[in-house]
């Protein structure tokens, strides 16, 4: 971490912004950000220029090369501040690793993992102050990469950016509460050979006017299905868990569903409770058929903004599925105080997915 420290040029704000009371306003989810960002750059093959500075607006050529054909990707990660006051990142190579894959995809430039990692770590611990510590609070870390050539032409770039920014935030619906969802029977937010694995900007903006009209209608968020609008993928940009008497049941990873580290990391600790976990294509006629049937007790959905949010109903059709009297499920408030409770190094874990500052 010293040696890599060497490399970036730091300069810190002469006057840092006065820091909300969290305790009185709870932070807005994403509106808020921290004095500094890490920033890099990638020309002639390599990336240099590592800078850690002031976070002020930025000016980029109109023709600049993400605004017009979306060569963009991001990571979502969070710091949490521990009861001794130390600064704790969750299972940072997992979302370096990914990053590279998004960055494969989307013909961009890798990242050594060590860097990725290394520089979030310098960044927050510059920043640490800012870690909120009120209960279902963080600091969410978005790292994200951008194509800065300057041409309309539809070609390869030879010039990215890499930037890293800081939020407090609070729990992303507000509270830990269930909430009511409806399918998506018209729009689909990934097809098989696109891009739907990747966290690519174009996949979120597309994904907006489905999410709009959700909530027109009264609802929280969507549920996304296949191409063929036959099995269930995911929940708005989260992955869904259907609990049965059997088992519990998850969407199979695919090239149209996102390998989610949350997802990954709430599997294991099911495992490790011996609670059969079946990762496997369902479609939403079964959950219709197992919800008529009285087999599912609990639904909840994962990712890294909101950790776990529990589902209260699913509308398809016009026939609306209730779960667990539209309550928080036994099982749904054991993992997310578990997950959350390891993340803020509350509960000690034996994985390694806890990373000190």
């Amino acid at each position: 971490m010293k040696d890599f420290l060497s490399e970036i040029n730091i300069q810190l704000r002469t006057e840092l912004k006065k820091k909300p009371n969290f305790n009185i306003n709870p932070p807005t989810f994403g509106k808020i950000s921290t004095d500094h960002v890490f920033l890099m750059d990638y020309e002639e093959d390599k990336w240099n220029n590592l800078r850690i500075v002031p976070n002020e607006p930025m000016t980029f050529d109109l023709s600049c090369v993400s605004f017009h054909y979306a060569q963009t990707i991001f990571e979502g990660m969070k710091a949490y501040k521990s009861k001794d006051g130390e600064a704790l990142l969750f299972r940072p190579r997992e979302n370096a690793i990914r990053f590279n894959k998004s960055a494969e995809r989307m013909c961009m430039p890798q990242i050594n993992e060590d860097i990725f990692v290394n520089a979030i770590k310098a960044l927050v611990d510059i920043e640490r102050d800012w870690i909120p510590n009120e209960p279902g609070t963080s600091l969410y870390i978005r790292p994200f990469m951008m194509a800065t050539e300057t041409t309309i032409n539809l070609t390869h770039p030879l010039n990215f950016m890499f930037c890293v920014l800081l939020y407090p935030v609070g729990h992303l619906t507000g509270t830990f509460r269930p909430v009511n969802i409806v399918v998506e029977e018209k729009y689909i937010r990934a097809a098989p050979g696109g891009t739907g694995s990747a966290k690519c900007g174009g996949n979120y903006a597309g994904a907006m006017i489905a999410n709009k009209k959700a909530k027109e209608n009264g609802f929280d968020q969507v549920l996304w299905l296949d191409i063929n609008k036959k099995y269930i993928e995911e929940v708005s940009a989260m992955n869904v868990f259907f609990v049965t008497q059997d088992e519990i049941i998850t969407p199979l990873v695919s090239d149209t569903i996102l390998d989610g580290i949350t997802r990954k990391s709430v599997i294991e600790m099911l495992r490790s409770l011996n609670i059969k976990v079946t990762e496997r294509n369902i479609s939403i006629e079964e959950l219709v058929k197992l919800h008529e049937e009285g087999m599912v007790s609990e639904v909840f959905s994962t990712g890294t903004a909101a950790a776990i949010t529990p589902v209260g109903s699913i509308t398809y059709k016009g026939y609306t599925m209730n779960f667990n009297k539209k309550m928080v499920g036994d099982l749904t408030n054991k993992l997310y105080n578990d997950l959350t409770g390891i993340q803020k190094g509350d509960i000690k874990e034996s994985w390694g997915w806890v990373c000190k500052v």
